[in-house]
């Protein structure tokens, strides 16, 4: 089991303004609708459609939003979304990948390379990226829920593979990372235990960082806000370490 990382500065945030948030509701919404679509419309049956709706409710999305997206996904005029995944390289030789859920796949690639291209970075061929990457189970708790040693222990009973605790005053607090097939299991241990989780998701967690610093920084951060704001893309990680000075200096 690990300590601390920088890993929340890798997996890009969003929500930062309230045009942000509203954004990131669709974003949330869509995901529901087509997990719903590829499954059954309970969240009960359906763990991808239980995550999605965790995810949303840990977001503040209301009851009646949720219950509608779900709703929508067994409506025959329901759009008919594609998941696909960008691997590319950004400023400073930073790993990203860029997760899509789109109903137009030419639009979604035209913008994705038109951003990488933009800002200093390139696309690559499928797995050029993500053999840099494990693919895991993140489970997130506020620090008020347990101690660290107390986290530590439930996650190693309940079969995780590491936990990184941040206690301090702005800490982001634990999170625990489990194999890609184990989260449901581990997240209903630590559910009896803790609580609910305020974030249950799949992932990309790089297994080496890259070290950003200087001019790099800036045009990187561009580019990632630039893809999250992207209605199409779901999600982006990347490989990114930068310091929090470097990240204080952007504002």
């Amino acid at each position: 089991m690990a300590g601390h990382s920088k890993f929340k500065n890798i997996m890009h945030r969003k929500g930062r303004a309230d045009a942000a948030r509203s954004k990131l509701f669709s974003k949330l919404s869509r995901e529901i609708t087509v997990a719903a679509k590829t499954g059954l419309p309970d969240p009960a049956m359906n763990p991808r459609l239980r995550l999605a709706v965790n995810n949303a409710k840990a977001e503040s999305l209301p009851k009646d939003v949720i219950e509608r997206a779900i709703k929508k996904s067994q409506m025959g005029d329901a759009a008919d979304y594609t998941e696909i995944r960008y691997e590319g390289m950004g400023p400073g030789g930073v790993g990203v990948i860029v997760e899509v859920l789109t109903d137009n796949k030419n639009r979604a690639a035209s913008n994705v390379r038109s951003l990488f291209s933009k800002y200093g970075g390139n696309l690559g061929a499928t797995g050029s990226v993500t053999f840099n990457f494990d693919r895991l189970g993140q489970i997130e708790y506020p620090a008020a829920k347990a101690s660290e040693d107390d986290m530590m222990e439930a996650a190693i009973e309940a079969g995780a593979q590491d936990v990184e605790s941040d206690m301090g005053e702005e800490g982001s607090g634990h999170t625990v990372y489990t194999a890609f097939e184990d989260l449901n299991e581990v997240s209903s241990a630590l559910e009896a235990k803790f609580g609910e989780a305020s974030s249950t998701k799949i992932v990309w967690k790089p297994k080496l960082l890259n070290e950003v610093t200087g001019d790099s920084v800036a045009t990187l951060m561009k580019l990632l806000d630039a893809l999250d704001e992207d209605d199409d893309v779901q999600n982006v990680y990347s490989s990114a370490d930068i310091s929090e000075e470097d990240l204080a200096k952007l504002g």
